[in-house]
């Protein structure tokens, strides 16, 4: 792979990197930060109607998730990274084939050619 082009793929990858931790931290400090009666401004001592309770349980919960789902991107990009350092990024890690441009445009952290990915897929969805 040319220069140009990793460096085109490193920059997207850094902004794609930059723009999850942005929402990671929003995500902390608007959902696993606060409790209902921050939120609320609620200054009682007294205990909130279950149905409450059960909405800032299950609000956290997705907080969670997303963050969760953000944290394994985070984790792919920075892999993508590394292996722009390595000169190995572009080349699938299953057939060692070049990866189409079109894919890396698409998901630029991609590991792998379509045709091992699809092939990884459908054997995760036999053994599920």
């Amino acid at each position: 792979m040319k220069k140009a082009d990793l460096k085109k793929y490193e920059k997207l990858l850094l902004e794609k990197r930059a723009q999850l931790v942005e929402e990671l931290g929003i995500l902390k400090k608007n959902a696993m930060d606060t409790t209902l009666k921050e939120i609320t401004g609620d200054l009682s001592s007294y205990s909130y109607h279950m149905a409450d309770q059960g909405t800032d349980a299950m609000e956290r919960e997705k907080a969670f998730l997303f963050a969760s789902k953000s944290g394994r991107l985070l984790y792919h990009i920075d892999e993508a990274l590394r292996r722009i350092r390595n000169n190995t990024y572009g080349i699938c890690s299953e057939c060692g084939k070049p990866i189409d441009p079109a894919r890396l445009e698409a998901v630029p952290h991609a590991r792998m050619c379509i045709d091992c990915k699809e092939a990884e897929e459908r054997r995760k969805h036999r053994e599920a």
